[in-house]
């Protein structure tokens, strides 16, 4: 196990794992993330939960390989059904869509009492995660937004407790930490996504008025105006 083998995203998620931390790491794929957070001496026990026969097999050989299996249990299984309770305090979600990430936390609610701190990638959708954060009784700590690839990565870090507000339609869709940085990956993202939904805008000036339509259509243009507002 070397660094180079931990993409630029998953240093990210890792460096969000406070020492000493029992860690689940969720779709685990080859183990790589719990592997490198044990060998830093930033996790001090680790699940690596995949439910795929072949990510679960490929997760046992990384662990075996770098002698790690008494620090490290690979699982098989669906979501967090492969921890037990108080089992771990702190859970990484990684490399999924945000709806599946908020649906996996959402099933795995009970799992959830002994655990501090989440950290969650989503590839897409990360307003889901925000939603589902403050409607349970979590709030973000901090986030981050990189390019890797030609893509951008959001990564986020939650910790329980209640906000002084709820956030508002631009900081569940943008990302409160984010829209303070307003880094270069977080513009590039944002002018890509309102090409794109100009482009769907253009489309659907063209179809006929259906109320379903219309109702997209008015979303869409509060969430270019939104953004707009933010690259400003």
């Amino acid at each position: 196990m070397n660094e180079n083998q931990l993409s630029k995203r998953l240093h990210y998620v890792a460096s969000y794992i406070k020492k000493g931390m029992k860690i689940a790491d969720i779709g685990s794929d080859h183990a790589y993330l719990p592997c490198y957070a044990i060998k830093q001496g930033t996790a001090s026990f680790a699940v690596a939960g995949e439910i795929a026969e072949g990510p679960f097999q490929s997760a046992k050989e990384q662990v075996e390989k770098v002698q790690l299996g008494h620090l490290i249990d690979v699982r098989k299984g669906d979501g967090l059904e492969v921890i037990g309770p108080n089992e771990v305090d702190c859970i990484v979600i990684a490399g999924m869509g945000g709806p599946l990430i908020a649906q996996i936390l959402e099933n795995g609610k009970e799992k959830l009492d002994g655990v501090s701190r989440l950290v969650l990638q989503p590839n897409i959708g990360a307003a889901h995660i925000r939603r589902w954060l403050l409607e349970n009784g979590w709030k973000l700590i901090d986030e981050h937004i990189l390019e890797e690839d030609d893509k951008t990565y959001e990564v986020l870090a939650a910790e329980k407790g209640v906000l002084s507000r709820p956030y508002n339609s631009d900081e569940l869709l943008l990302g409160p930490f984010l829209l303070k940085k307003k880094n270069e990956a977080f513009q590039k993202k944002w002018l890509s996504e309102l090409r794109v939904w100009q482009n769907i805008l253009n489309s659907m000036d063209k179809a006929t008025d259906r109320p379903e339509t219309e109702k997209k259509r008015q979303e869409l243009l509060k969430k270019i105006a939104i953004v707009k507002e933010a690259l400003k």
